[in-house]
């Protein structure tokens, strides 16, 4: 069985935005990649944070065929630096992983089927 893990920004962490329903939205879409045969987690990170630790621990759990990265860390200019260090944690911890990007939080699956 293919294996997936999606790296997103932590919802918790964008001011003025709702974060339950955000995390309920990728919750279900994490469901979806069951439903097409994919194993699948997802590691959610934030600027200033543990995120390396963080997302070094969730490569590290398994041999991913793809890694998905999530439109709100590559979308924001803000965030170029912490995108390119996410991007060289995954070349680093997950070689053999097909790197991939995504959108928005909805079509994750769809990404990922493009590398498997």
């Amino acid at each position: 069985m293919s294996s997936v893990l999606v790296v997103g920004y932590d919802p918790q962490a964008i001011p003025g935005v709702d974060a339950e329903g955000l995390r309920a939205a990728l919750d279900a879409e994490l469901a979806r990649f069951a439903e097409h045969g994919i194993e699948a987690a997802m590691t959610l990170v934030a600027f200033g944070t543990s995120a390396k630790p963080t997302l070094v621990a969730s490569l590290s759990e398994r041999a991913w065929d793809v890694v998905v990265v999530g439109a709100g860390i590559r979308k924001t200019e803000q965030l170029l630096p912490f995108f390119e260090e996410i991007v060289n944690l995954i070349h680093r911890h997950a070689p053999q992983a097909a790197i991939a990007f995504n959108t928005g939080g909805g079509d994750s699956v769809e990404t990922a089927q493009r590398r498997l």
